[in-house]
């Protein structure tokens, strides 16, 4: 392994990219910080008592249970041919972070994966293990360079959430235009345990397919997800969440919000209930501009094998009405502004731990994408 740095010796042009998807090379109100720069990691650091972060290859040297009991047990080596590439690396790359019993970490863990240089084949393996009782926002950051527009991504990540314990997972991608991005993402929730998770694609790249999976095996165990897509002019973005409520009171929350500009935008949510449980999915769109090629899918989907699950779905697709336009415009606000401020309301993008940079990435795109530029 390369010798490591500390966060704020990361380079400025670095810094700036990493800024755009969360990650805080100043280090702000953070725990702990990991940064994988092509294949090496470049800075691995924590300051709380109880969290633990490390290299992933670092941690399967150190601890012989995580590959008895975690490593490729939420996420299947044989899965795919994705999980296959991953799991054939010979030196795994990616993080792995734990936080001890009865740990609540008031500030967020941030992880970065970033790909510096153009054609780069980058192959990730995270695990994510929270104790009983424990607490944790982790904010991840997957993006490239600002001048390198290819690459590949591949990553599989596994997260497991003790009893009464809460994981917010905020992952921020924002990609050069030919880059295809492959995650493949499972959770597991014991009793009591939360997991919420937020997905933000402020520029989706190429290809991206997402669909992560969660388990709610506890009693009372619960999901919460919510999905941002921004879809630009020839970008295919897929993207769903499966949730199996198998844990007597489990419930689950995915709400889809995706803007379209030109890409193509399929939204999925599958719902299984196979105990008593509460469940719901929520799949809305706004076409802006389909140009040629570009659309709007939404797929909610629900199976129920139980028969006190109860479970509801819903989708809409459509675009920004005249009358909210000029409803705005009749309290004195620009034609620009009033479209923008739509847009901004639709996505509800106010995730909390996200720095300055971040909302103003949003902030522009949005702008962009409500004035057809």
């Amino acid at each position: 392994m390369a010798d490591l740095i500390a966060p704020q010796q990361i380079q400025q042009e670095d810094a700036t990219a990493l800024a755009d998807v969360g990650v805080d090379t100043s280090e702000q109100d953070r725990s702990a910080t990991y940064v994988l720069r092509d294949h090496l990691p470049l800075c691995v650091v924590t300051y709380i008592d109880g969290l633990e972060m490390l290299p992933i290859a670092q941690a399967l040297e150190k601890y012989d249970w995580l590959r008895e009991d975690y490593f490729w047990k939420a996420v299947a080596a044989d899965k795919d041919d994705i999980t296959a590439q991953v799991a054939a690396d010979p030196e795994p790359q990616g993080y792995f972070i734990r936080v001890k019993r009865g740990v609540k970490i008031k500030s967020p863990a941030q992880a970065a994966l970033y790909m510096a240089h153009a054609g780069t084949s980058q192959k990730v393996h995270n695990v994510v293990i929270l104790e009983e009782d424990s607490e944790l926002h982790l904010i991840t950051g997957c993006t490239t360079a600002h001048q390198v527009r290819s690459g590949l991504h591949l990553a599989a990540s596994e997260m497991y959430i003790g009893k009464n314990a809460t994981l917010t997972n905020t992952m921020v991608h924002s990609w050069g235009p030919e880059v295809v991005i492959r995650p493949r993402a499972a959770t597991v929730v014991d009793d009591g345990g939360r997991f919420i998770s937020n997905y933000v694609a402020l520029r989706p790249g190429l290809d991206i397919q997402s669909n992560p999976h969660t388990y709610l095996n506890g009693r009372g165990a619960s999901a919460k997800y919510l999905t941002i897509i921004l879809g630009s002019k020839g970008s295919i973005v897929d993207t769903g969440g499966e949730v199996y409520l198998n844990g007597e009171g489990s419930s689950a929350e995915l709400a889809h919000r995706g803007v379209c500009t030109g890409g193509q935008i399929y939204q999925r949510g599958f719902l299984v209930g196979n105990a008593p449980c509460r469940a719901h999915v929520d799949c809305a769109g706004m076409l802006l501009d389909a140009g040629e090629a570009g659309f709007i899918e939404s797929i909610p989907g629900l199976r129920s094998l139980h028969p006190e699950a109860q479970m509801s779905r819903e989708a809409s697709v459509g675009k920004i009405a005249p009358a909210q336009v000029e409803y705005l415009q009749s309290r004195g606000m620009e034609e620009r502004d009033a479209v923008s401020m739509i847009i901004r309301g639709f996505l509800d993008a106010d995730i909390e731990g996200l720095g300055a940079e971040l909302d103003a990435g949003i902030a522009e795109i949005v702008e962009l994408a409500g004035h057809g530029e």
